[in-house]
């Protein structure tokens, strides 16, 4: 039987919610057109990379039943118009583009240089039915709406508020979805606009990755990233095992002195040595805390987007940003 066939089939059995169009689509539109690597992830719903960025992050298509979620909640239809924030290689406006027809249109905002130039260059063999646009994420102001207005937006990346300027572009009766929340946790959120109000519908607990992670690749050490991230490890942590109010106390001073270190902290590249990073003042205020720090460590190692032990050991296999690859738990 054919692979995409048999995954079809195991996410409708599973109960996720399979619409005729979104499994229409992606028989239609070819997974391997969008990466070069090893498709079997996919075919086991997981999600697959499609680069490897020059600072050795890979960079992926999120798993099939949660690319099946977020079609289902979109809530698509012919004509619409799509602003897709953060392009997953192409492959998720394919299947919009797929999906709203002829008429439709789909607007791809890319962060990330690389996936932008990536995204061009897979979309260029796409035979698109409508109109599939790709703009870097500075050209959000100069979108002009005014002729077209934005019926859906899809955020693919963790992100803790609907951008003003996105918002504003939203038609009235659209809506925003996405996962919002913090680094390492977030809610699927779908918020719809009506009038001047937002209505948000929760959709459940998902893990996705940062929205930008540009700057956690240069500097895998930035204090204000690791803030972020022990804060939301400490909320997720403290959900499932009992801690002494005095740690979780320490933990959160800890997270103010990471706040307020200089913005201009050297960065450790990729190729660091071990001195290069004894030697950096995140390391060293980790250090200066880790008597007490230890025992939680191993928790949060678990869970936060680097290793603190061995920052560049990438020789196996590429560390997904932010330690999770877009799944619903």
């Amino acid at each position: 039987m054919n692979p995409l066939l048999e995954l079809l089939e195991r996410i409708r059995k599973s109960g996720i919610t399979l619409k005729k169009e979104v499994a229409e689509a992606m028989q239609q539109v070819y997974i391997g057109s969008f990466t070069d690597f090893e498709l079997d992830p996919f075919w086991h719903d997981r999600p697959v990379p499609f680069l490897i960025t020059d600072y050795g992050a890979a960079k992926t298509i999120s798993a099939p039943h949660m690319i099946v979620t977020l079609l289902h909640h979109l809530e698509l239809k012919k004509n619409q118009h799509v602003l897709l924030i953060g392009a997953k290689a192409g492959y998720l406006s394919a299947l919009i583009d797929h999906i709203v027809g002829e008429a439709g249109m789909v607007t791809i905002v890319e962060p990330h240089q690389e996936v932008l130039s990536h995204t061009e260059e897979r979309l260029e063999f796409h035979d698109s039915k409508g109109i599939i646009r790709i703009l870097p994420v500075e050209a959000l102001e100069n979108i002009d709406v005014n002729s077209r207005g934005v019926d859906r937006v899809l955020i693919t990346g963790a992100i803790k508020e609907t951008p003003l300027i996105v918002a504003g572009m939203v038609e009235e009766g659209g809506f925003v979805l996405g996962p919002f929340g913090g680094p390492i946790q977030q809610t699927l959120l779908k918020r719809e606009r009506q009038g001047d109000q937002w209505m948000d519908t929760e959709l459940g607990n998902v893990v996705f990755g940062p929205m930008d992670f540009t700057e956690a690749e240069r500097n895998p050490l930035d204090p204000q990233a690791l803030a972020d991230h022990i804060e939301d490890a400490l909320k997720l942590i403290v959900g499932l095992i009992e801690i002494e109010d005095e740690t979780v106390e320490r933990i959160e001073e800890l997270v103010e002195s990471l706040r307020g270190m200089p913005p201009d902290m050297p960065t450790l590249e990729k190729d660091a040595s071990e001195d290069d990073l004894v030697e950096h003042p995140v390391f060293e205020l980790l250090m200066a805390e880790m008597e007490w720090l230890q025992p939680m460590w191993p928790l949060f190692e678990q869970l936060l987007s680097i290793d603190i032990d061995a920052p560049a050991d990438w020789d196996d296999e590429p560390p997904m940003v932010g330690g999770h690859e877009d799944l619903v738990p």
